[in-house]
């Protein structure tokens, strides 16, 4: 069986890559998009035209849908797999996922509750994995001066979403007086009524865990506002329905209340506890944090999991009841896992056992220093989750399950 797989530079795609090969699958790449990343859909179009007259395809593979692939694949019919990673991903809304040919697996259920009835039997639900092989051999040969210079007390890799937040760039501009209308305001900036509507917002969302009421609490004017002052605001001339709400509550208030969480979230624990940081993202705002800089993923990341005592995930609230990447990876790693509840996680872990969770500061804070002094218990339940993740939870097994439904489909 011989794919391709298109290519944008993902750090999932190496892994999936290593995967269909152990599958003896013959995978070919189309790599253009890792170096230029202005490649416009009518380039990946022609691109993929060049490749599918030139070979007979089992199908073509790539993280996260483009539509122009879609459209490409379904001219040929030839069948489309993808795999989503992220969430908000705007290009769900485009036509193309209506195709008979594509073949779609979303990782957060609530986004395939969403995504599914828009083209029924041909959008699946399927969690991300790790891969233990890869982390074993990253891990396993940790000298003291690695657990030395990656340890900690409580650890934290990823963005702060400060440099990601299209909502921060509407608030530079002069606010205008309430009553403002929308038309006005896109020439200016974000009126008062609508900055205070979304602070409040994010204020009660915070204090909430496992639910995301951000899209049903937005009012019409609030989102016609903000979607009016951005002139780069994701329309889609190629959309099967309006994406104002979604878009609003994820790709803007959702990143912004992420970055008010990690930045709160860290502040917060630095006043008791050490707390070691690894990111690319500004981080003036967390002066008791100790910053390390950004940690290379494939060598550095999993030996700071693997040698912190705690590590700490803080899943942005776009990723409404899924499990995120970095979960996986904590515990494939054998590192002890404190996240923020999520309403998937008890389908696949035994909290307090393979994992622990919090759904309040103050519980985060009673769970850090609970954790901290009672070292064998903590080292048992990183132990626990390694042994779930590897038994259960691999890429190996979630490829098995694509080409299980794939056959099923044939």
């Amino acid at each position: 069986m011989e794919i391709l797989f298109y290519r944008y530079n993902n750090i999932c795609e190496p892994d999936l890559i290593q995967t269909f090969t152990d599958f003896g699958i013959t995978v070919c790449t189309e790599e253009t998009e890792m170096t230029d990343k202005h490649v416009s859909p009518q380039q990946c179009a022609l691109r993929l035209t060049q490749w599918l007259t030139e070979h007979s395809f089992a199908f073509v593979f790539s993280i996260n849908f483009f539509p122009a692939i879609s459209y490409t694949c379904n001219r040929f019919k030839v069948p489309y797999v993808c795999w989503s990673v992220d969430s908000p991903v705007p290009e769900l809304f485009s036509n193309a996922l209506k195709n008979e040919w594509n073949r779609i697996f979303l990782f957060d259920h609530a986004q395939y509750q969403s995504f599914h009835p828009v083209n029924p039997g041909r959008i699946f639900y399927l969690p991300l994995a790790a891969n233990v092989k890869r982390w074993e051999r990253a891990v396993l040969g940790m000298t003291e001066k690695d657990f030395a210079g990656y340890g900690g007390d409580v650890s934290f890799v990823g963005s702060l979403y400060t440099e990601k937040c299209r909502y921060d760039r509407l608030l530079h501009a002069q606010p205008l007086p309430a009553g403002t209308d929308a038309a006005a305001a896109a020439c200016t900036g974000l009126s008062e009524h609508t900055r205070g509507f979304v602070d409040g917002l994010i204020e009660a969302q915070l204090k909430v865990y496992g639910c995301n009421f951000i899209a049903n609490a937005l009012t019409d004017r609030v989102i016609r506002e903000i979607t009016e002052v951005d002139p780069d605001f994701y329309r889609g001339g190629d959309t099967y329905t309006d994406t104002g709400r979604y878009l609003t509550a994820h790709q803007y208030i959702g990143i912004k209340l992420a970055a008010v969480e990690r930045e709160r979230t860290l502040n917060r624990l630095a006043e008791h506890f050490q707390v070691n940081l690894y990111t690319r993202s500004d981080t003036s705002a967390l002066p008791k944090v100790h910053c390390k800089g950004p940690a290379l993923t494939l060598t550095q990341m999993p030996k700071i999991f693997h040698a912190s005592r705690i590590n700490l995930n803080i899943t942005m609230r776009p990723i409404e009841t899924g499990l995120s990447q970095r979960i996986w990876d904590v515990l494939g790693c054998g590192g002890f896992l404190l996240t923020n509840w999520q309403a998937e996680i008890p389908e696949y872990f035994e909290i307090g056992r393979e994992l622990e969770t919090y759904e309040s500061m103050e519980e985060l804070e009673q769970k850090v220093r609970y954790y901290l002094s009672h070292e064998d218990e903590r080292i048992e339940i990183a132990l626990n989750g390694y042994e779930k993740v590897a038994a259960l939870h691999t890429y190996e097994i979630r490829v098995a399950e694509m080409i299980r439904v794939l056959n099923s489909l044939l």
